[in-house]
């Protein structure tokens, strides 16, 4: 691929340099009681955080659990140690990864464990004290980590990093959910017999373990921000339409999106998820069983992740094949559908998009022309929708750069713009244009202790406290930091206008308002007018 020489900073940056080790622990380190478990963490004393590795926060999703929604936690007693990083969700890489970035990262040995027991948490608490709040406390940021649904994992994150940016202003939760083929199986055996969009329920119900937990570690469960970046991005778009856009009670006041992802989202009954039901169901010899489902639960894992693997291998270029359904449950329509309506779980939204999203989901050797690839990436396109793609993208460059930003804007720049117009004056939009500003590259200016390329104080301290603020004060406005050289932002409506976070030529950080490009307005009305042949 012609862009190969990125992959690597990409990589780094997609899972921030793998696993993080635990910080230094001390013998004064705090003990939390959560009624069903008791949880000593551990305290850096270079930085003077503590953090909690490895909080269950439900169930192991295993046996009869398998497909099903998370359960609560069995009671645990003792004293557990939260001083390590927690198992992994089992892994799968997106379609055709021999030559695909992802495939270094995913695939490689990890000094983490991957198991279906894996629906932990960590905890990231300013200060070496932990004081319970009844009310009150600080504000809360819950990460929720990317990888296109199959990929990622808490020890990709340390929460510290973000404590530290937001001058120990906030609260940091990081959470796991099941992946690819064991959080994301479709189908009507599985609408039956167990839980669609399992993953994205564990998600909810991390959401829920906060509202009911948080104040343990000081926060303030009437303060908490939701963020992610990629599928989290993607997640945290389907959290807010969720329930129609009206979860009771609310589990979050403000939304924050880094790249959101929003994949094609079949009927969970539909052709494809059907297809795709009865291809795991073959590849466990459950054919003949009158009781699909149940044989399911009863496989063998490393045969059902070797079907997660090569499934998900098989794919299209740079496509993940376990993605969110509609499940006419906790995602009742398509999301634009939802998004059009304009009632969404949330008060506030902060939305980032990077320059050039779409490259490395798109093969650079591709000869494909845009007819044939919308046709290949969309299936349930026709003659019409196709020749529209052609007419919107004709003059947008070679085969591959209109490839790239079909990818770009169809899968995560227009969502975008569908989000922030829904929430109007309450939202405020960004760009990273960091060169080479590829997808992920964003993250390690947030989560910044590996390093980022551009090391740069004064960049990354407009970049991340845009975000901090945001999750402190619900506004991205709030210049809490000496040497904060941010312009004021407007919301997104006025204008429209978004903050560009890039550097000159001459390696200074250059943050400016810009007007959205109205051009590029003009195709996301296209792929809004097709969404229901997207399926998005």
């Amino acid at each position: 691929m012609s862009i190969k020489v990125n992959f690597l900073a990409l990589s780094q940056a997609l899972l921030a340099l793998g696993a993080l080790s635990s910080p230094a622990t001390t013998t004064c380190a705090p003990i939390i009681d959560l009624g069903y478990a008791q949880y000593q963490g551990s305290i850096d004393t270079a930085t003077n955080i503590t953090s909690f590795l490895g909080i269950r926060y439900a169930a192991a999703p295993v046996g009869n659990f398998r497909w099903a929604a998370p359960q609560p936690p069995s009671t645990i007693f003792g004293v557990q140690q939260a001083t390590t990083q927690p198992n992994e969700c089992y892994q799968a890489p997106p379609g055709n990864s021999s030559t695909d970035p992802y495939k270094s990262i995913s695939m490689r040995k990890r000094a983490i464990s991957q198991s279906e027991d894996c629906l932990f948490l960590n905890v990231y608490t300013p200060g070496s004290e932990v004081v319970a709040t009844p009310s009150g406390g600080l504000p809360v940021v819950v990460w929720i980590h990317g990888g296109g649904y199959n990929l990622g994992a808490a020890n990709s994150y340390n929460g510290a990093d973000l404590i530290v940016e937001s001058n120990y202003g906030v609260i940091i939760v990081v959470l796991q959910y099941r992946l690819g083929l064991f959080g994301f199986l479709p189908g009507e055996a599985v609408k039956e017999g167990g839980a669609l969009n399992a993953g994205l329920l564990d998600q909810n119900y991390a959401l829920q373990w906060v509202q009911a937990y948080i104040n343990s570690f000081g926060g303030d469960p009437a303060k908490v921000t939701i963020w992610g970046e990629s599928a989290g991005a993607g997640s945290v778009l389907q959290h807010l339409v969720a329930h129609g856009g009206n979860t009771q009670p609310p589990l979050f006041r403000a939304a924050m999106t880094s790249s959101t992802v929003l994949a094609s989202q079949y009927n969970y009954n539909d052709r494809i998820p059907e297809m795709l039901y009865s291809q795991v169901v073959e590849g466990t010899n459950c054919s003949l069983s009158s009781d699909t489902i149940s044989c399911l639960r009863a496989a063998d894992v490393n045969t059902l992740e070797t079907l997660n693997y090569n499934i998900n291998l098989n794919g299209f270029f740079g496509t993940f094949v376990f993605v969110p359904v509609v499940d006419g449950t906790f995602i009742v329509e398509r999301p634009t559908v939802t998004i059009s309506k304009g009632c969404l779980n949330g008060n506030y939204l902060l939305a980032i998009t990077n320059s050039h999203e779409g490259n490395m989901f798109v093969n650079q050797s591709t000869t494909l022309d845009i007819a044939d690839y919308v046709k290949t990436r969309f299936p349930n396109f026709g003659s019409a929708q196709v020749a529209g793609a052609v007419m919107t993208y004709q003059d947008q460059g070679s085969n591959i750069d209109q490839a790239n930003l079909v990818t770009s804007e169809s899968l995560f720049v227009c969502p975008t713009y569908y989000l922030l117009k829904a929430f109007g004056k309450r939202a405020w939009k960004g760009e990273f244009a960091i060169p080479p500003g590829l997808h992920g590259q964003d993250i390690a200016y947030y989560f910044t202790s590996p390093g980022p390329a551009y090391n740069n104080s004064q960049f990354i301290t407009a970049f991340s406290n845009s975000f901090m603020a945001m999750a402190m004060f619900e506004t991205p406005n709030d210049r809490y930091t000496p040497g904060d050289t941010t312009p004021f932002w407007n919301s997104w409506r006025h204008g429209p206008t978004e903050m560009m976070f890039n550097q000159t030529s001459a390696g200074v950080p250059d943050v400016y308002t810009f007007k959205t490009d109205m051009a590029l307005l003009e195709r996301c009305a296209y792929w809004r007018s097709v969404s229901a042949y997207t399926v998005q």
